[in-house]
């Protein structure tokens, strides 16, 4: 689909480490001009680590923008060009310290398209085992837990996980598992 705005004019306003910010004067197919102010992000991969017996590896970290422990899926953004199973891999074994056999992509998914460009690519690992956990500066107080998918399904409706990521993670899993009771 052809886009509906034209760029006029883009000033970079921040860049950052692990993002930037553009603020962009566009003008629609109508004719009206307007700014947006968008986060350009390189993206990411979300890992549904699915154990043989349909239990799922969740992560519980302290996140500083919501001041909580979060439980979350394993998860890292993209290198500058790096293939989305690539990374996926990657911080499986880096945040876990597991290796899988086999990666299945279920989805990608925008995380806040109003104002963040951030596609967020959903892999489900199977056939784990063993690898070696390399966390990064700022990852030591990271948390393990394995849970039963029905469990992870009924921490996603009670709130007790309000990662969005997560919960779309865990959700599309749970129906590809048949956990849901509906039809895959």
């Amino acid at each position: 689909m052809a886009s509906e705005f034209s760029v006029t004019n883009s000033e970079l306003k921040y860049d950052g480490r692990v993002f930037t910010i553009v603020r962009d004067e566009v003008k629609h197919r109508t004719g009206y001009d307007t700014v947006r102010e968008v986060v350009r992000h390189n993206g990411g991969a979300v890992i549904i680590a699915l154990f043989d017996n349909n239990d799922v590896l969740l992560i519980r970290q302290y996140r500083y923008p919501v001041d909580t422990m979060v439980y979350e899926l394993p998860a890292g953004k993209l290198d500058p060009g790096e293939d989305p199973e690539a990374c996926a891999r990657r911080e499986l074994e880096e945040e876990a310290g597991l290796r899988a056999a086999s990666f299945k992509r279920l989805t990608a998914m925008t995380t806040t398209p109003g104002f963040c460009d951030e596609v967020l690519h959903i892999y489900m690992a199977t056939g784990l085992e063993a690898g070696k956990q390399r966390l990064e500066q700022g990852e030591e107080s990271i948390e393990l837990y394995r849970v039963p998918m029905a469990q992870a399904v009924a921490m996603c409706r009670d709130g007790r996980i309000a990662d969005g990521k997560t919960v779309t993670g865990i959700m599309l899993a749970a129906l590809e598992a048949g956990a849901l009771g509906i039809g895959k």
